[in-house]
């Protein structure tokens, strides 16, 4: 079990620099791990290993949108990404999430949830409010 924080991978960090991420036109899936999963900074892509299932869950997980908004005020600006928020039905039990790009399945982030989450009805994964400061990525 790798889950001891929330990530950003390194692949993002990469595909920032070299064009491969476009958060205005690519599609992102939200993909839901038990504690079986090993993910980390250094996940490249998206894996069934670990992948948790149940409910209406499908591997491979929910599509998510991106929103991407830049505030400048005096002292700088800021860039920041934020995704929408899925949900899915039925038992389901997940210690953490994998935030990917279809195509080539790269590995944006890891999120941990720090203990595992069981649900009996609903599923929620609920994202930081879409601001400067609490947004999920945010380029200072």
């Amino acid at each position: 079990m790798a889950f001891t924080g929330n990530y950003s991978c390194n692949t993002l960090r990469s595909g920032l620099i070299n064009g491969s991420f476009n958060f205005s036109s690519n599609t992102f899936y939200l993909a839901l791990y038990t504690n079986a999963a090993t993910l980390d900074q250094t996940t490249t892509a998206y894996t069934t290993t670990g992948e948790a299932s149940g409910g209406n869950y499908v591997a491979g997980g929910q599509v998510v949108t991106a929103s991407v908004n830049t505030e400048t005020t005096s002292s700088g600006s800021v860039t920041y990404i934020n995704f929408s928020s899925p949900v899915w039905t039925g038992v389901i039990t997940a210690r953490g999430a994998l935030i990917y790009k279809a195509g080539d399945n790269g590995a944006v982030c890891v999120l941990d949830f720090g203990s595992n989450k069981t649900s009996t009805t609903t599923f929620p994964v609920t994202m930081p409010a879409n601001t400067s400061t609490s947004a999920l990525i945010r380029l200072v």
